[in-house]
């Protein structure tokens, strides 16, 4: 059964355990979720700004279409989880344990995630316009369609990742770790001639 429209605003449900629960547009504006752990749940459309989700757990939970506006996230972890279409601004996210984890169509423009794991994830199409990226962990990760203006990138580690023509062009790469397939990509991003 799916709670719909529930407002949640100022509750404290810290240190909760929640299994298989669904959200549909639900507020949960200013509320604290400190410790709280989700398995296998469903928010869609809910509004988490100004909420405290630090070192909250969450696997196979699904959180889309979501706002996290000024959101605390620091020491929280997500695994196999999905952030489809969901946006970040001016969130504390450091440190930050996010592993096998879709955060395709996301908004993370602004974000610091400078030093933060995010190897193998999914940015198809995500919003980074102005993201601090930079000594993060990004192999194999896909960044296809991804906005990338004024990225930072620099020292990333960029090994096996996908990023199309764009996006090469759109980020500072200065600085970052790159394998040989997507250096010879930059350089015809660019323009170059190889051969």
């Amino acid at each position: 059964m799916t709670e719909n429209g529930e407002d949640y605003s100022d509750a404290n449900l810290s240190n909760q355990v929640w299994e298989q629960r669904a959200f549909e547009n639900c507020s949960f504006v200013d509320a604290d979720l400190r410790g709280l752990v989700t398995k296998g749940c469903t928010f869609d459309k809910c509004d988490f700004s100004r909420a405290d989700l630090g070192e909250s757990k969450h696997s196979a939970s699904a959180f889309r279409s979501c706002t996290f506006n000024r959101t605390n996230l620091m020491h929280s972890t997500f695994a196999g989880c999905s952030l489809l279409g969901s946006m970040f601004h001016e969130s504390r996210f450091r440190p930050w344990t996010v592993t096998e984890t879709d955060l395709t169509l996301a908004s993370l423009a602004g974000a610091n995630l400078r030093r933060t794991p995010l190897a193998g994830l999914r940015f198809r199409e995500a919003n980074l316009t102005d993201a601090d990226l930079r000594e993060s962990d990004l192999q194999g990760t896909d960044l296809r369609g991804a906005r990338l203006q004024n990225t930072k990138l620099a020292d990333a580690d960029l090994r096996g990742a996908q990023l199309d023509a764009n996006g090469l062009k759109q980020a500072n790469l200065a600085g970052a770790r790159v394998d040989l397939e997507m250096a010879v990509s930059f350089a015809a991003a660019h323009g170059l001639k190889i051969g």
